[in-house]
């Protein structure tokens, strides 16, 4: 089977090939979090504004969308009812913070002034025998082959330590893009609706092929982990949000056994490139 990746997957090794271990190979499970489902949400809701006819994608349009869009949600993962109250808030509260964020974005961008030609679009490419994949927030189009990719995230921006992380993923999509439409976007843009600010980037083919041999490395480095075993951690400042640290060597634990289709499953396309809409 042809090998994938996802840049999701990518960045749990890049992080730490023990997560991307415990994801790919363990499969543990990983309790889903309210800010999580309320980031679900808001996707969910901007996505779906676009559907109505420009002058109609109003603040008040977009909040009225919040119930339904969960409703829907909830028919998909009846599970994340029970998220609502995890942060010691009540439900009023609970979607008045989503409404908050669908809110701010209106003072980030104008709807009515923007049709966008693709929203949670799936991209995939074949780069050198390795497909990469994955999923798109909205793809806006100009006239003279002119794209912007947008990323909308419900946190905050990042520091400049962990800014690099949210750039590959976006250099990702721009690759995947170039090599099948033979375009590279004018701009990446990410949305920040934790403090209401827009990060812009303008790659160019230099950037691009670098970001082409980035990827390639780090399938290269998936690969030897999974033929030998070693699944190192890598502890740094994102370990403080892991799900799993009671099972990690950095923090004295110990990890299960290899199943014994270790190698198979770390480079089953299925896993190591699945992607989905609101990924990251």
């Amino acid at each position: 089977m042809r090998p994938a990746l996802s840049p999701s997957r990518a960045g749990d090794f890049m992080q730490c090939p023990l997560l991307y271990r415990f994801r790919v190979v363990d499969r543990l499970p990983e309790e889903p979090s309210a800010a999580a489902a309320r980031g679900t949400l808001v996707h969910s809701v901007l996505e779906r504004l676009f559907d109505a006819p420009a002058a109609e994608r109003t603040v008040e349009a977009a909040i009225a969308l919040v119930a339904p869009q969960w409703a829907a949600l909830l028919e998909q993962e009846p599970e994340l009812a029970t998220l609502i109250g995890e942060e010691g808030t009540d439900e009023q509260t609970w979607f008045g913070d989503a409404a908050e964020l669908v809110r701010r974005w209106f003072a980030l961008e104008d709807p009515t002034r923007l049709e966008p030609a693709e929203r949670e679009l799936y991209v995939e490419a074949d780069v050198d025998g390795l497909t990469l994949r994955g999923y798109i927030d909205r793809l806006d189009e100009a006239p003279g082959d002119l794209l912007r990719v947008v990323d909308y995230k419900t946190g905050r921006s990042p520091s400049e330590l962990f800014e690099a992380k949210a750039l590959f993923q976006m250099k990702f999509y721009a690759l995947v893009l170039w090599r099948t439409r033979g375009v590279v976007p004018n701009m990446l843009q990410l949305v920040y609706l934790g403090n209401s600010e827009i990060v812009r980037y303008l790659p160019d083919e230099r950037d691009l092929l670098a970001t082409e041999r980035k990827v390639k490395a780090v399938w290269a480095a998936i690969e030897r982990a999974a033929r030998t075993g070693d699944w190192r951690p890598h502890r740094s400042k994102l370990c403080d949000w892991c799900s799993h640290q009671a099972l990690c060597p950095e923090f004295g634990g110990t990890p299960p056994p290899l199943p014994p289709d270790a190698l198979g499953v770390a480079l089953d396309p299925q896993r190591a490139g699945a992607a989905s809409p609101a990924d990251d």
